[in-house]
């Protein structure tokens, strides 16, 4: 006989856990579990803390994306959380409409597909680095990690150089979804999204009736049992891709690098044994990941490990939790790029059908930047103080990172 959620008897926490150090984050779970195994309650939900379960609340596709609840849990009214939800995207549609999405674009998402840009990966890096490195210092954020993903995004699409500027311009207003304030932010995301729209119809066009190799040719043609993504989904898609693939990577490559000035010995050994780069990746974006959770809604009553979720509640995979559970993970705390691959993924990515579907570009942007950093910016320390974005971000990551290097 299962128990409505709202009768257990849970441990009441925060939503943002982002500034908590690992002492306090793990007295916190611990706190939490010895109340319940995997639940805790939080000012908009539940919290949910154990690896095994967050991925279990995560391949329920029962579960679904609390993507396009944004707006109304801001606090916008009906009309304004009318005009953010537009069009379907892939980000938050469910069912059948999400399978048909994923199964159109996924052949233009291979690592095959990724591996095509690492050349030009490194070449950005290092015109980037070669701005400032005779200096011997450094601010990371500004300098490398918030110019680095739009030129890829551009080249992924087929996006000319010219146009590098005003995709920057279009992310940071999009992105601003994320930061918690939509009631000021929507005039600016929703002029930014119009102006992208207008800008890929054109260039939709354009490929269709001059192909090149890139992911908009890529999605033009895939097609499945005569099925083809319509003009507004391919519009959808490359919003999705401007606003998943931007944030997300600046704030890891930083978050990082910021987890490597704790442990310069393994910068050290990055820069020599620049094959370690795939672990080392994945071992930072378990220990210190820019995403640090997601939310799901119950789209029905759903029984899960004898608790009943009543439709319409809001639960939270906590991939902090989830990163280090110690049930999984061997050492959680201790952060070593050498240690061999667990058999179980860092959940950062995420899980189930809504998994990052550029989760293969993020790791080829990673794994061609940090090693090339590591030898360019030998013996690398702060210079002074990291300063972290407000906690409330969705993305989240260092908003300064001011570095001293030797020669």
């Amino acid at each position: 006989m299962s128990t409505n959620v709202g009768d257990l008897d849970l441990y009441e926490m925060e939503l943002a856990v982002r500034e908590y150090t690992r002492d306090e984050w793990r007295q916190i779970v611990g706190a939490a579990q010895a109340k319940h195994p995997f639940l805790a309650r939080n000012p908009l939900g539940y919290s949910v803390l154990a690896h095994a379960d967050a991925v279990g609340v995560l391949r329920e596709r029962r579960f679904h994306s609390a993507l396009a609840y944004i707006p109304q849990m801001a606090g916008l009214d009906a009309e304004s959380t009318a005009q953010m939800s537009g069009r379907p995207s892939i980000l938050s549609t469910e069912g059948d409409e999400h399978g048909r999405l994923r199964r159109l674009v996924a052949p233009a998402f291979t690592p095959k597909a990724a591996d095509r840009l690492r050349p030009f990966m490194r070449e950005v890096v290092n015109g980037l680095v070669d701005a400032f490195v005779e200096q011997g210092t450094c601010e990371l954020i500004a300098d490398v990690c918030e110019p680095y993903p739009i030129p890829i995004i551009c080249e992924l699409l087929g996006a000319p150089k010219a146009d590098w500027k005003l995709f920057s311009e279009w992310a940071t207003d999009l992105l601003r979804i994320f930061n918690n304030d939509l009631v000021n932010d929507l005039p600016k995301i929703s002029a930014a999204r119009d102006s992208l729209d207008e800008y890929m119809r054109a260039l939709i066009d354009e490929r269709r009736r001059s192909p090149r190799q890139d992911l908009l040719s890529d999605m033009i043609a895939a097609e499945e049992a005569g099925d083809r993504l319509s003009r507004d989904e391919l519009v959808s898609m490359a919003e999705a891709v401007l606003v998943a693939g931007t944030d997300t990577t600046r704030n890891q490559l930083a978050c990082t690098v910021a987890v490597f000035t704790d442990h310069r010995d393994q910068w050290a050994m990055l820069a020599e044994r620049p094959e370690l780069a795939p672990r080392a990746v994945e071992e930072a974006m378990r220990y210190l990941g820019t995403v640090r959770g997601t939310a799901r809604i119950a789209s029905e009553d759903i029984e899960y490990k004898g608790v009943r979720f009543p439709q319409g509640t809001f639960v939270f995979p906590s991939f902090v939790a989830a990163n280090f559970d110690e049930n999984v993970w061997t050492e959680p705390d201790r952060f070593d790029i050498t240690k061999d691959a667990p058999n179980t993924p860092q959940l950062t990515f995420g899980s189930g059908i809504h998994y990052c579907l550029g989760a293969w570009l993020a790791r080829a942007e990673l794994q061609e930047a940090l090693p090339l950093l590591a030898r360019r910016l030998p013996n690398v320390a702060v210079d002074g103080e990291i300063t972290w974005k407000p906690s409330q971000f969705g993305i989240w990551g260092p908003q300064r990172l001011p570095l001293r290097f030797g020669a």
